[in-house]
């Protein structure tokens, strides 16, 4: 199996910038998903909600493009990002970030670290601490 490929559990989440918070939460709520955690990156409101294996991290930034194609990253699940890491550079890719970065969200906080794809997409490798 491929390196990078094995430190990958799954589909974390998928980024969605919002200019109104407010609006985006009744749409997706009223969709069936529930809100599971509201934060705050620095001025940055970040909400993740839920919806049986489908997770969507918004975060209301007021720089959403409002068009198809507007989805800024997809985030792999992965049970050690330190691991990760390491299968992503021996692979030749280079992170957008120095090392790994942590921030603290859930319970225990998160790492992570991001790639860009080819069509400037980020994919971000997380781990839930």
């Amino acid at each position: 199996m491929n390196p990078v490929a094995a430190c990958v559990t799954g589909l974390q989440h998928i980024g969605l910038p919002t200019n109104d918070m407010n609006k985006t939460l009744d749409f997706y709520t009223a969709l069936g998903f529930e809100l599971v955690h509201d934060t705050r990156d620095g001025d940055t409101r970040v909400c993740f909600l839920r919806l049986q294996n489908v997770v969507i991290e918004t975060y209301e930034n007021g720089q959403a493009v409002g068009t198809p194609g507007a989805i800024n990253h997809i985030c792999l699940d992965v049970k050690d990002v330190d691991e990760a890491w390491k299968a992503v550079t021996a692979a030749g890719f280079t992170p957008k970030e120095p090392e790994p970065r942590f921030l603290p969200f859930w319970e225990k906080g998160v790492r992570f670290f991001n790639l860009t794809g080819p069509n400037g997409e980020i994919v971000e490798y997380g781990q839930i601490l």
